[in-house]
């Protein structure tokens, strides 16, 4: 049977692991979105690329730059996007780390020891989800850009 005095840093261990495993749940929830947004770029992108291959004797010059310069549009969004996930990625397994390190340091003497990595490895992975939102919100503002309204 477990005494109370081994249950006490299993439990502050649990405690500490609650916001890395939320941090998680973002990180979820912008792989998704990242996903959904790449997604829709190759597919626009497979649209485009069939119209300029199937009607390039019948677009006008202007037409065809416009779709050209749209590609281009769409393949510097992807590198953002492939970009942003890498990092969200890297964040994922920096956080998971995090929380297998909590879990490490309750087992060790009967108390609960948080090693320099703890700190490293979840500082580490905010950093590249922040960096991760940022380069997120330049592709936003990229495609933004991009919208023509009106004529």
């Amino acid at each position: 049977m477990i005494g109370a005095e081994a249950l006490n840093p299993l439990t502050e261990a649990i405690q500490l692991a609650v916001a890395p495993v939320f941090l998680l749940t973002g990180v979820a929830g912008m792989l998704n979105a990242l996903g959904t947004r790449l997604a829709r770029v190759i597919d626009r992108a497979r649209q485009l690329q069939a119209r300029l291959e199937d009607a390039q004797e019948t677009l006008s010059a202007s037409k065809q730059e416009a779709i050209l310069a749209e590609l281009k549009t769409l393949q510097q969004r992807s590198k953002l996007i492939n970009l942003s996930t890498a990092l969200m990625v890297i964040c994922a397994a920096l956080i998971g780390l995090t929380v297998m390190e909590l879990f490490y340091s309750a087992g060790m003497a009967g108390r609960l020891q948080l090693s320099q990595w703890v700190a490293t490895t979840f500082l580490g992975g905010f950093g590249f989800f922040i960096t991760a939102c940022m380069l997120y919100l330049a592709e936003i503002l990229v495609a933004s850009q991009s919208v023509k309204i009106g004529h």
